[in-house]
């Protein structure tokens, strides 16, 4: 019997999503801290079997927690207690922000999905840096080389031109890349102002290079480099960024964000309106998400890793991306409404999967 959808239903589902948020997420960093922790990890870890080669890294597991949940960097080795393979951090700005007006978070429980226009609120990256470290750190105490992997997902800051956004990312790199395991440029969320611009491959081409090249030089390394694009982008825009990424080399393409699309809900009209712009995520995504990821193998081949996202619930969700041509699939909004055995399940259901083949 699963306690968790009920627990929500009582006490989460009339409350605040972002206070509910907050209390999960400080929650789930007060177990890490308790005696409980250690055998948490061992009976949550992944199967050896589920381990993951990609970025020129070994993951624990394929499925990894998607960008958003962690904002802070504050609970990245609590998370990974819980299952995770990889946790991806953020999305980061260059200078801490508070993001947009409360209300900014709406859940659509018929729908099992959220609406957000959180807008990049985060204690800006020099913050965040030294948290990552810390967190890398803890892992490989833990867990050893066998670690899981801590991605970090960086954004624009909101006051920040346009014109200026190159260096704007460049100064989160500067201070983010050498504790990271990969970098995500996010250029997708719909909750900064004109942030998806920056998907025109004339604009992202140059954005690409130079965070790159910042990357590698500020790490003395190879820092596995990746965009994060949106649903929302047309069969031939992502044929474009497709090329981008085998032309510049990128490693890889986390498809996909939110998107402002609206179709197919079965949540009242009336209370979809009410809560106003932002980025739909959950299950509604799913079929989208899938598209976007068949297209995007089909134009790179083997090459650049695909991180697949959006609609993503149970085991066999996962697997399906995975034989699609993904190499990596994260997950968030089913988080919210599953609880925190979520990513042991799907590890579990994976595992059995895969010895069945």
């Amino acid at each position: 019997m699963r306690v968790y959808p009920t627990f929500f239903r009582i006490v989460f589902s009339g409350m605040d999503p972002e206070k509910a948020h907050k209390i999960g997420y400080e929650a789930i960093r007060a177990v890490a801290c308790t005696p409980a922790a250690p055998l948490m990890r061992a009976v949550m870890r992944p199967a050896p079997e589920l381990a993951t080669e990609a970025l020129g890294l070994t993951f624990p597991s394929p499925f990894g927690l998607a960008a958003g949940f962690d904002k802070e960097a504050s609970a990245v080795v609590a998370l990974t207690n819980l299952g995770f393979g990889h946790v991806e951090v953020g999305t980061v700005t260059a200078q801490a922000q508070p993001g947009n007006a409360k209300p900014r978070l709406f859940r659509l429980v018929e729908d099992r999905a959220v609406i957000n226009r959180m807008g990049f609120n985060n204690d800006g990256a020099a913050a965040v840096a030294p948290r990552v470290r810390k967190a890398v750190d803890g892992l490989y105490r833990r867990w050893g080389r066998n670690r899981p992997i801590v991605g970090v997902n960086i954004g624009k800051t909101k006051k920040v031109d346009l014109a200026d956004a190159v260096e704007d990312y460049l100064a989160s790199t500067r201070l983010l890349a050498a504790g990271a395991d990969y970098l995500v440029v996010n250029v997708s969320s719909p909750n900064t102002p004109g942030l998806r611009q920056l998907q025109d491959i004339d604009s992202l081409r140059p954005l690409l290079q130079a965070v790159g090249e910042t990357a590698d030089e500020t790490a003395g390394r190879h820092v596995p480099l990746l965009v994060k694009i949106a649903p929302d982008l047309t069969d031939e825009d992502i044929d474009d960024v497709a090329r981008l990424a085998l032309d510049l080399k990128l490693d890889g393409v986390v498809a996909t964000n939110t998107t402002v699309q609206r179709s197919g809900l079965v949540t009242d009209p009336e209370t979809v309106i009410a809560a106003g712009v932002g980025g739909l995520s959950g299950a509604p995504l799913k079929e989208r998400s899938l598209e976007v990821l068949r297209r995007l193998r089909a134009a790179l081949g083997e090459g650049p890793v695909i991180i697949s996202v959006g609609g993503v619930e149970t085991g066999d969700d996962v697997q399906q991306r995975l034989d699609a041509g993904a190499n990596l699939v994260q997950g968030y909004t089913a988080f919210l409404y599953e609880g925190p055995f979520w990513a042991a399940r799907i590890n579990r259901r994976l595992q059995k999967l895969q010895r069945r083949r």
